[in-house]
């Protein structure tokens, strides 16, 4: 069953969000997982997957799905990429990506709340604000663990042709879905 079908359905009120919730956080979680060569470094389908479920969730299912993610791996379940082999659990919140996936946190509810609604180039100006939330946060954690020499090299520049896409992506699919749902009404 699909993430938007499950919000449509006639679950008690009461199951409806942690149903979602942990759909979402599964999605993202298998997103995370996902690697795709590309240059100059594999590339995740992570950003994809927040931003795609946030924006056709909302802020509240959007944030909820995160937080269910970010709470699994707190736990020690191997939900990050790169996990178990990386590290799991609080450390590897607290390791050098922790900055991003707080970031992602905070993009979710605010790709959630703005992309509602939006046309195609709105979800895409609201997407590249969230991935700039994202990067700000990310690279202010990481400075903890790179020279800020190398800032910038370690945690922006290998990703951002990768993530751009992804936005242009995530938006394109909210569009058609959108789409898709007005059709079938």
């Amino acid at each position: 069953m699909s993430l938007l079908a499950l919000q449509r359905t006639h679950l008690h009120p009461a199951w409806r969000l942690p149903a979602l919730a942990l759909l979402g956080a599964t999605a993202i979680t298998i997103s995370a997982k996902v690697q795709i060569p590309f240059w100059p470094v594999p590339m995740t389908l992570h950003t994809f997957a927040i931003f795609l479920l946030s924006a056709l969730l909302g802020p509240r299912l959007g944030v909820a799905a995160m937080l269910t993610y970010l709470g699994a791996g707190a736990m020690g379940l191997p939900v990050f990429s790169g996990s178990p082999e990386r590290g799991i659990g609080l450390a590897y919140l607290a390791g050098p990506t922790g900055g991003y996936l707080l970031g992602y946190l905070v993009a979710s509810g605010l790709v959630g709340w703005l992309a509602t609604g939006s046309g195609w180039l709105g979800r895409v100006t609201v997407m590249l604000a969230a991935l700039g939330v994202v990067y700000a946060a990310g690279l202010a954690w990481l400075a903890f663990y790179v020279p800020s020499s190398m800032l910038l090299a370690a945690g922006l520049t290998p990703f951002l042709l990768g993530d751009l896409l992804k936005v242009a992506l995530a938006a394109t699919a909210v569009t058609g879905a959108n789409h898709l749902k007005g059709a079938l009404k």
